[in-house]
């Protein structure tokens, strides 16, 4: 069996070298953005929504510069959002993957646009011909993402959690949220590696059932960590979400069982893998490892 951590570690490095490229500094006048740009998306993360996407597209035999291309441009509005989302107009964070924001890194302007020019890159690396042949296979990476990260995805649910600071949430209104704010380019991470091997209606709606149930385990698993976990462990601010007086899974089911529901969704996802039979095992090694992880 595959090791999950090595198979990780591989799709990060492929990630990180396609964006160091993507994103070369030249002397321009631009170069401060180039540079906040830069910071905001090399040197770390899990890559994890990358690797969702590249595995998913191994299941239906789809090269690796395709699958790495999608999967890079998924990163990009990853990091765009968590750049936005740090911002004081929103969550108001100092410290992302152990290190300064990076409005605090740069300014709040330099922030705004870098986040900016990250979502749109995005798109530019999808519609290039380089990452699939088909311009209509293209055209449906593009929809599907542009809706998982819009008003009806993951900006829609960054707005009701903003909303959430001034309300008491239940958990269906909870579970809506993170669905929206976190499930949604999670989904896509697996909707996108379907689409590029134009997958069967059987094999999409398995590996939405998977995303859907992985996608509130990892939520679950974050509150935990908001809970539980150290700066030094998470790389960031913990206990935000209680001192603002947010509702979480946490809050509400109580640590034991959110753990437990995490668990139980894990496996439901693994389940869904059943027909892809042993080319699904890296997925299903994800699943435990969203709920396991320390950071």
């Amino acid at each position: 069996m595959v090791d999950l951590n090595e198979a990780l570690a591989d799709t990060a490095s492929l990630v990180e070298k396609f964006l160091d490229q993507l994103l070369a500094v030249e002397d321009a006048a631009e170069r401060q953005l180039i540079e906040s740009m830069r910071y905001a998306s090399l040197d770390g993360g899990k890559r994890l929504r990358p690797f969702l996407l590249m595995q998913s597209a191994g299941l239906f035999g789809v090269g690796e510069r395709s699958a790495l291309r999608t999967g890079s441009a998924l990163e990009l509005i990853h990091c765009y959002s968590l750049v936005h989302d740090d911002l004081p107009a929103m969550d108001d964070d100092d410290l992302r993957r152990g290190k300064p924001t990076v409005h605090k890194q740069f300014d709040e302007a330099t922030a705004i646009l870098a986040g900016d020019a990250l979502l749109t890159l995005a798109f530019e690396v999808l519609t290039h011909p380089e990452t699939h042949a088909n311009a209509g296979v293209r055209c449906d990476l593009v929809a599907a993402l542009a809706k998982a990260a819009g008003a009806h995805g993951m900006v829609g649910g960054q707005m009701i959690d903003l909303q959430a600071e001034n309300e008491t949430f239940d958990i269906g209104q909870i579970t809506r949220l993170q669905r929206l704010k976190t499930g949604e380019l999670i989904a896509y991470a697996c909707e996108g590696g379907a689409i590029l091997g134009q997958a069967s209606n059987n094999a999409r709606e398995a590996l939405r059932g998977y995303a859907h149930d992985l996608g509130l385990a990892f939520q679950i698993a974050d509150d935990l960590l908001d809970v539980e976990g150290s700066v030094e462990e998470v790389g960031k601010a913990v206990n935000k979400d209680e001192d603002a007086g947010k509702a979480t899974f946490v809050s509400i089911l109580g640590v034991e069982r959110a753990r437990s529901q995490a668990n139980r969704l894990a496996d439901q996802a693994i389940e869904h893998l059943a027909i892809f039979g042993e080319k699904a095992d890296l997925l299903r090694q994800a699943a435990r490892f969203v709920v396991e992880r320390k950071n």
